[in-house]
């Protein structure tokens, strides 16, 4: 009873979050893990998991096709909840030199992107630094993103049809929707 008491309650939950142009997933029982992977300055309900700690989805809001677009010109427009604030503030502070590739962007789309990824990013407890104690602007370089594909083998990394960690569309087949669930999981043989 206790049970299907939770699923009805974040059965409505989802509803109301969804109405409000927020996509809401399913969370395990492990409250250790859900404060960890999904706290968010004002939490609207991003960032959830599913099995292992998994972000289900990442706050990818519909509204912002500046950010999708500009961002996907190049590569997956990564969900914001995929890194905090402070990595975004980083990684868009420096878009002459993103990772060697220069993706200046004028500074009227930078007004409109940097905001919505800020906004919707993960919670400031999951900020790491690099060596240099600077924000952590690789995904694939976290402890998040190393603990949940750890069972990926080097020769998946480097096949033909992955190529890189950063090319979460290989694998995740949802993830241009934010949704990283492992029951959308296909990695390439």
């Amino acid at each position: 009873m206790r049970k299907l008491h939770k699923f009805l309650v974040l059965g409505l939950l989802a509803t109301a979050l969804t109405s409000l142009g927020v996509f809401q997933a399913y969370a395990d029982d492990d409250e250790d893990e859900k404060q960890e992977y999904s706290e968010h300055k004002g939490d609207k309900g991003r960032g959830e998991h599913g099995e292992k700690g998994e972000a289900k989805n990442l706050g990818v809001k519909l509204t912002n096709e500046t950010w999708k677009t500009e961002c996907s010109a190049c590569h997956m427009a990564y969900p914001p909840g995929l890194l905090p604030a402070a990595s975004w503030q980083a990684l868009m502070g420096d878009l002459p030199n993103h990772f060697g590739t220069d993706a200046s962007l004028d500074d009227q789309v930078m007004k409109e992107i940097l905001p919505f990824l800020t906004e919707n990013a993960a919670s400031e407890r999951r900020q790491e630094t690099n060596k240099d104690g600077k924000p952590m602007l690789r995904i694939t370089e976290t402890q998040w993103f190393k603990k949940e594909h750890d069972e990926i083998s080097a020769a998946t990394w480097k096949s033909d049809k992955v190529k890189s960690a950063s090319n979460c569309l290989a694998c995740h087949t949802t993830a241009e929707q934010g949704n990283f669930d492992e029951d959308n999981v296909k990695i390439p043989r």
